[in-house]
């Protein structure tokens, strides 16, 4: 298994499509992908699998897929170039230290997808869709920026409810269970890994879309 990581790692290296702790990125997007279509994030992306649905979807927005995990990002990142989509990338980084990577206004849409909800106590901070995150993203994301939250779990979805006005952003829409309450969302449809594993047992799927104040 080791073996097998480290043959990974070094494949993913010599992608153009993956940026490892690159340096002096902010502002440089549009450069990477040759044009100033809107650029959009799946943070904590794991394989990549949304990230190249949505970016099949919409040829004329720009997609990056953030994790640390570089294992599983190896796949989407080497199907996507073997694939010849240029309007896909990926960005190995610490989350937390995301604002060092884009310019303000940079980043139109923002998409947390299945993330770790951190449940123990003391741990909310953690949270991707946690006040203190959305204060980061504040950052870079446009005024008019959009998040999305999807998740099978249903405390993180009530956490990000109660911390709306906290993270000072405004409710577009939010559905507790997609299937039987159908939110005003598009691309819903596309689902990860987790999300196939989740609804095989019956598990509610979970929808947020907020934008900012």
């Amino acid at each position: 298994m080791a073996r097998r990581k480290l043959k990974h790692f070094a494949e993913m290296a010599a992608l153009p499509n993956v940026l490892e702790y690159p340096e002096n990125m902010p502002g440089k997007w549009a450069e990477h992908f040759g044009n100033n279509n809107p650029l959009v994030l799946e943070l904590g992306c794991g394989t990549g699998a949304y990230t190249i649905s949505l970016a099949e979807r919409y040829p004329d927005k720009n997609f990056i897929g953030v994790d640390i995990k570089g294992a599983r990002m190896w796949h989407g990142a080497t199907a996507a170039h073997q694939d010849g989509k240029t309007n896909v990338a990926f960005l190995r980084i610490v989350i937390e230290n995301i604002a060092e990577y884009f310019a303000p206004n940079e980043v139109s849409e923002i998409w947390i997808t299945f993330p770790d909800p951190h449940p123990r106590e003391g741990k909310a901070r953690k949270r991707l869709c946690s006040p203190r995150f959305h204060e980061i993203y504040r950052k870079f994301i446009q005024p008019v920026g959009k998040l999305h939250l999807k998740t099978d779990n249903q405390e993180l979805f009530q956490f990000a409810l109660d911390t709306t006005d906290e993270s000072q952003l405004y409710l577009e829409t939010a559905s507790n269970d997609i299937d039987r309450n159908q939110p005003d969302a598009q691309d819903l449809d596309i689902m990860t890994t987790y999300e196939q594993r989740y609804r095989s047992i019956g598990k509610p799927i979970c929808y947020g879309r907020w934008r900012q104040k």
